[in-house]
């Protein structure tokens, strides 16, 4: 059903983001230490939990091909059964080429869409876009949120177009990209977050990691809040993705603690919380082998696609 078939869809009211408490707890869960086998436990449960990803203008049927198998099998010098990721996310051309890849697996395909990343074309050209990749199956369609819309405060436009999108998707899951770095303040990232879980968003995310800054906890910290808000509100179970700059595995062991500490452990899984990256991997495979043998196992052992 189309957006414009809906009652008038009014802006939430959403509570005022208090930055330097936000910037406060962000730092405690920081400093939260993880050791023995709770860290291994962690670190692998991360691995399923990543979306292995390319978006390079240079990506080629090749490298999309290497980026799969490295998703199906991590480490493949290994002898140790560690598991796939969660999923490989791609530019559109490159969709059915991933599936191809990784048909009758656990890892799904994610592909952007909505001219990711600047979303800067008609509704009809985005909509037609995500219906692309939804029939060339893609599991999961990142899109982004119109921030021109957004920060010049037209919130019924930014949330038709959501709307719009998530129709499109289909049985898709749709992970809404936000682009906190350009939202300028936390309040605008809580209001963006609640708009975009209304109009039906599966998945919020922080970036599209081409601008700068991309993730940070705080900011992070202020989405969980309005999904863990919106779940005690409604009983609707929104997921959540930080993408760009989480490169190693310290980093991204505090934002699994932050997700426990706000959300809880329905919210560890990777139906519910995805770290895009797409360097972290083999950060993630070192410390597993030094946790394992006590010692920093050789980068050469590790497959670079």
């Amino acid at each position: 059903m189309s957006s414009t078939d809906e009652p008038d869809y009014r802006p939430p009211q959403v509570p005022t983001v208090d930055e330097v408490a936000a910037n406060e707890r962000a730092d405690r869960l920081a400093t939260r230490s993880i050791k023995t086998e709770a860290k291994v436990q962690g670190l692998r449960m991360l691995i399923t939990m990543l979306d292995l990803t390319t978006l390079e203008g240079a990506d080629t049927p090749g490298k999309v091909r290497s980026l799969c198998q490295k998703a199906l099998t991590p480490a493949p010098h290994s002898d140790q059964d560690y598991p796939s990721v969660g999923a490989v996310c791609v530019y559109p051309p490159m969709v059915e080429i991933a599936r191809e890849q990784v048909a009758g697996t656990d890892v799904n395909v994610a592909s952007v869409a909505s001219y990711f990343p600047s979303g800067q074309a008609a509704l009809e050209e985005r909509v037609e876009e995500v219906k692309r990749v939804r029939d060339a199956g893609a599991d999961e369609i990142d899109v982004v949120m119109n921030r021109n819309a957004f920060l010049s405060g037209r919130y019924e436009r930014v949330h038709e177009e959501i709307r719009e999108l998530a129709v499109a998707s289909g049985d898709a899951h749709l992970k809404v990209i936000l682009e906190t770095g350009e939202l300028e303040t936390y309040d605008a990232v809580r209001l963006a977050s609640q708009i975009a879980i209304d109009a039906g968003a599966d998945f919020i995310k922080t970036s599209t990691g081409k601008i700068k800054p991309a993730a940070t906890m705080p900011v992070t910290l202020v989405m969980l809040e309005t999904i863990r808000d919106h779940y005690l509100d409604t009983g609707q179970k929104v997921g959540m993705k930080p993408a760009g700059g989480i490169r190693d595995a310290k980093t991204a062991l505090r934002y699994l603690v932050m997700v426990k500490e706000v959300l809880g452990d329905d919210w560890l899984t990777a139906d519910r919380f995805r770290i895009g990256a797409s360097s972290l991997l083999n950060d993630l495979l070192l410390q597993l082998e030094k946790e394992r043998q006590g010692r920093y196992h050789s980068k050469r052992y590790l497959s670079l696609g």
